[in-house]
């Protein structure tokens, strides 16, 4: 490979070459018994690893993953299956993802989330509230309409401009890093205003934990509420048209918006979090939801959230910050 191309192009070998995994193979070894009777365990950190390969190749489901852990040796070698064994069977990834679980799991990307903030020094962040839709793999109940039949557990909710079956990724986002600071995973139908108040809670601490602080809040009129502004002190949030208010942030039809010149400076920056999001879905595999249950839903969505932190994590730490959100830099 010329330098031109390796300039534009790593591998996910060099990815996991710079990457600290050592929190997640703590919490991960926790998920399992290591004395006692039974079969010991297959290799909890490179099951991780093959959810991460599995989201960053776009891999679409679990039996695909398993035929490629038997055949293909590069990716054994990425997970860390030895020659003499069989790839990891698909009980073996469905249980780690059951056992290790969606807190777990956000410990790992806050951990990860504080590391970053502390090395850039940081000292004040903005945050982004949006969320967005993770279609369930199930049809609606005859019943009622409102419930998946195969999956209780998701709810009709908005979608774009329409209603569909499904959950909601709420996140809290860093628009200069396009860094997420709070998680949280819901049915569709829960109000994006229900949630903002857990999501800043979780961004100030991860923040607090880092030594910075939570500047202003940035989120679009269906956050617009007085609740949600008293969150934080400096909330740029238009108000809807049926809210008054002098000298305030509105957007009208045609998403022109108007106020004051700060405030709409400041909401300019409120779409970088849609980066985030096609990142997840085009290049991290949110887009392809095939597991059923919020449990299982906020796993799979939180191992997308992971890849994108990664990341960043890598290009970091290989003196590539121009790399840092480039979702395809380490995809060879």
């Amino acid at each position: 490979m010329n330098s031109s191309k390796q300039d534009e192009h790593e591998t996910l070998e060099t990815l996991f070459k710079n990457v600290d995994l050592s929190i997640a193979q703590q919490q991960s070894l926790g998920c399992y018994h290591t004395t006692g009777p039974g079969r010991p365990p297959r290799n909890p950190i490179g099951v991780l690893r093959s959810f991460i390969v599995m989201r960053m190749k776009g891999i679409r489901s679990l039996r695909e993953l398993t035929r490629i852990l038997d055949v293909d040796k590069r990716i054994r070698r990425l997970c860390l299956v030895k020659p003499s064994e069989r790839g990891y069977p698909r009980s073996v990834l469905s249980r780690f993802t059951r056992l290790l679980g969606a807190e777990a799991l956000r410990l790992i990307i806050e951990e990860k989330v504080v590391m970053l903030l502390r090395k850039a020094r940081v000292e004040e962040v903005d945050a982004v509230l949006d969320p967005s839709f993770i279609k369930a793999r199930s049809t609606r109940h005859p019943d009622d309409g409102r419930t998946g039949f195969s999956d209780p557990d998701a709810r009709v909710g908005r979608n774009g401009r329409g209603y569909d079956l499904g959950y909601k990724l709420h996140l809290s986002v860093d628009p200069k890093r396009i860094l997420p600071l709070g998680i949280l995973v819901a049915p569709a139908n829960d109000n994006e205003k229900k949630h903002a108040p857990s999501l800043v809670e979780r961004t100030r601490m991860v923040l607090c934990r880092a030594g910075a602080q939570l500047r202003r809040l940035i989120g679009d009129s269906q956050f617009s509420s007085g609740r949600v502004r008293s969150l934080v002190e400096e909330s740029v949030i238009p108000y809807t048209s049926n809210q008054s208010g002098v000298g305030v942030l509105r957007v009208d039809r045609r998403f022109r918006t108007h106020g004051p010149g700060e405030l709409v400076a400041v909401y300019h920056r409120r779409p970088l979090v849609e980066s985030a999001f096609s990142f997840l879905k085009d290049q991290y595999g949110l887009r392809v939801n095939n597991v059923r249950g919020l449990a299982r839903v906020g796993v799979y969505a939180l191992l997308s959230v992971l890849c994108i932190v990664l990341n960043r994590e890598a290009a970091m730490n290989m003196g590539r910050p121009d790399k840092a959100v480039s979702p395809t830099f380490f995809n060879t």
